[in-house]
C-alpha cells in the first residue's frame, strides 16, 4: 500500500449532512476539484469511507 493517498473532491458538500461536510472540511478540501494530500492510514481510510460518493482517492507518488 502506498503511505500516502491523494483526496479530490468531485461533488459539492452542500446539501448534505452536517457530518459528512464537516469531514470534508477536516480532511481539508474546500472547493470541487481541491485535492489534498493524506497519510495512508485507518483514521484517513474511515473518514474517506464515510464521504466516498464525494470524493475519489488515489495512490500519492
Amino acid at each position: 500500500m502506498a503511505e500516502q493517498v491523494k483526496v479530490t473532491l468531485v461533488k459539492s458538500a452542500a446539501h448534505r449532512l452536517p457530518k459528512q461536510r464537516a469531514i470534508v472540511k477536516s480532511l481539508g478540501l474546500n472547493k470541487v476539484s481541491s485535492s489534498v494530500v493524506l497519510p495512508d492510514n485507518a483514521q484517513t481510510r474511515g473518514a474517506i469511507f464515510k464521504i466516498a460518493h464525494l470524493v475519489t482517492v488515489e495512490e500519492a507518488k
